[in-house]
């Protein structure tokens, strides 16, 4: 069998499931063959009359995929904010959308009175490190992360040394900032806000549900975490949210004594927030 009919069978074979997941099969196709060969997409065109090797790991890769297996668990890896992440089974696939909440912390950042020691930025739910990598690759800032899971902690670590800055991110397990301590210029938060009721695809489900559902509205953890920011006294809050949360969002905040600004993604959805507390000392 050749490159190009093993890309058309496999095409075929993972069609069905690309119709729920939205991508093109003969895109998923060529990065499932880039996975299997370690090539890049430059191979495939030059070889495709080529005949392949180990056709049987090839279409065992498109069998996972049809199996509404993310394509990112399978090739390890995803693109985000021009860098590319490891990824594993068991932690959150990080979302274009999230790269607004990186470019807003970030502003917040290069907007704080200037002085001798670096920003002290917080992190609730660290996931594969996406933010805090980014944050620390951007800024000057030294950043505290937590996360429940090991998994997600681990495999932050992991990113962290990718990039060459684990020196700059303190990973720590605990709920919230449970278990850190520091006065922080800024709290950055993805944390899971999709309502418990909500019907989520199969590959969204192959995901880790802790990572996804916040509780029975979906807003619950985000309510929590202003409370934790106006608690201790964080100066900055920048959230992810649900399109549907800003009404109730907007509300906490004003009672918390934070000052928000809401912004949309690319689609147009209330995405998001940066919020300033009005108490704390800038």
């Amino acid at each position: 069998m050749t490159v190009n009919d093993a890309l058309k069978a496999a095409s075929s074979q993972i069609a069905p499931a690309c119709e729920i997941s939205g991508a093109n099969p003969a895109r998923v196709a060529k990065a499932l063959l880039m996975r299997q060969l370690g090539v890049k997409i430059e191979w495939i065109f030059l070889n495709l009359n080529r005949e392949l090797e180990d056709s049987e790991g090839y279409f065992a890769l498109a069998k996972r995929f049809a199996n509404h297996e993310p394509l990112e668990y399978i090739t390890g890896e995803v693109g985000f904010y021009g860098l590319s992440f490891n990824v594993k089974k068991g932690v959150l696939i990080p979302r274009p959308e999230t790269e607004i909440l990186v470019e807003k912390s970030l502003e917040v950042l290069s907007n704080l009175p200037a002085r001798n020691e670096p920003p002290l930025v917080a992190e609730i739910g660290v996931g594969s490190g996406i933010i805090s990598i980014c944050l620390a690759l951007n800024s000057s800032a030294k950043i505290i992360a937590s996360d429940i899971s090991d998994d997600a902690l681990n495999l932050a670590r992991e990113n962290a040394a990718k990039f060459g800055v684990e020196d700059r991110i303190e990973f720590v397990k605990c709920a919230y900032l449970d278990q850190i301590y520091g006065r922080f210029d800024l709290l950055v938060s993805n944390p899971p806000y999709i309502a418990q009721d909500y019907e989520l695809d199969k590959f969204v489900l192959n995901e880790p549900h802790e990572a996804l559902f916040g509780g029975a509205a979906g807003d619950e953890i985000l309510k929590n975490i202003i409370f934790v920011a106006k608690n201790r006294g964080v100066k900055y809050l920048a959230c992810e949210m649900g399109y549907d949360q800003k009404a109730s969002l907007e509300s906490v905040l004003e009672l918390s004594g934070f000052e928000a600004e809401f912004y949309r993604d690319l689609a147009g959805f209330d995405r998001g927030f940066v919020a300033r507390n009005a108490f704390a000392n800038l």
